[in-house]
């Protein structure tokens, strides 16, 4: 049977003959299912189709297992790259980090993972897990130029050094063009009014965004960033605590020219609403995707949208942010039940 376009990963087993059984993890890469979220908008009385995509399906749990998949698989086939010999390097918060872990590990790369320190410890924890080899730098001194110089002091150190730049490499929105965008619009049979996603490296927005404007230009683009530090809207780098999207500038391969609209979201309000997702809806997943659904309420709520299908991007389990001020207060509560026994 031939593999349709939008089916990349599970289905691509499942509509083979004979066994089905993946060669490797990184077959399983691919499409994840859409989810409406119909307690939340019933609960706040909004009349438009809140969709998301639950990217937790990923084999390890993030939009990122797409991103670092393209982005190795497009350096092998540019021959820049080696098993055995090549060590593969990445400024990362974690999650692309973990994704390039899990792929470099299946094709025999060595990597190593450059991060900001005291943020991500789970994810941290998952790396060195893997046999990464993590290096923090302080990135609340020394910004994200701090992780920058200190990729460029490996570079100089080692020998059969490769960067993998989800900032930069357009095979990071390659990757969401391919996949993503087709799989979406299948799975929603090209009724996409409207389409909100935050930005980190901005892979998911331009590359997901370009299907969709080629397949129909009339979709809107919505880009959500953090309010504290709104930078695509023109504000100033600051600290926020929504892991994942807006590192402080805006990234190279981020095409601003497609974005209709940018909706800034509080580190409160994202989190409040991944709390609402896990409460409400028996979602457990993370900041940035609490981020995408307040932004998503946001649009829904205006009487231009009644009706309309909003889709959105859950990028990453909650189990990832088990140590981050998302689940400080139940974490809290869990710690002093046990103190009495």
């Amino acid at each position: 049977m031939e593999l349709q376009e939008g089916r990349k990963g599970i289905p691509s087993l499942l509509s083979s003959q004979g066994e089905c059984i993946a060669s490797n993890i990184t077959q399983l890469i691919g499409w994840t299912p859409l989810i409406e979220l119909k307690n939340i908008a019933k609960k706040d009385g909004i009349d438009a189709r809140l969709i998301a995509k639950i990217e937790p399906y990923q084999p390890l749990s993030s939009v990122k297992d797409r991103s670092a998949l393209r982005l190795i698989e497009d350096a092998e086939e540019k021959g820049l790259i080696s098993p055995g010999i090549t060590t593969l390097v990445a400024v990362t918060s974690g999650n692309l980090g973990i994704g390039v872990a899990f792929v470099a590990a299946q094709k025999g790369y060595k990597f190593i993972a450059v991060m900001p320190a005291k943020v991500g410890i789970d994810k941290q924890t998952l790396l060195r897990y893997m046999g990464v080899e993590v290096i923090l730098v302080d990135a609340a001194k020394n910004g994200f130029k701090g992780l920058l110089d200190r990729v460029e002091q490996l570079k100089e150190e080692m020998e059969n050094v490769y960067v993998v730049d989800q900032f930069t490499n357009p095979a990071n929105p390659d990757a969401h063009f391919r996949w993503t965008g087709p799989e979406i619009w299948k799975d929603t049979e090209g009724k996409v009014d409207i389409f909100v996603a935050a930005t980190g490296s901005g892979g998911t927005l331009t590359g997901t965004g370009r299907f969709f404007k080629m397949k129909n230009p009339s979709i809107k683009l919505i880009c959500v960033e953090p309010a504290e530090s709104a930078v695509i809207s023109g504000g100033e780098p600051a600290y926020h605590n929504i892991q994942g999207i807006g590192p402080g500038f805006v990234p190279e391969i981020l095409d601003t020219s497609q974005i209709d609209e940018i909706v800034t979201v509080t580190t409160e309000e994202a989190m409040d609403m991944a709390r609402r997702l896990a409460r409400e809806e028996g979602l457990l997943v993370g900041i940035s995707s609490g981020a995408n659904a307040a932004a998503c309420l946001k649009v829904a709520a205006r009487e231009e949208n009644k009706g309309k299908m909003i889709v959105t991007m859950f990028s990453s389990g909650g189990e990832r942010y088990l140590n981050s001020e998302l689940f400080a207060q139940v974490k809290e509560e869990c710690v002093n039940m046990n103190m009495a026994f």
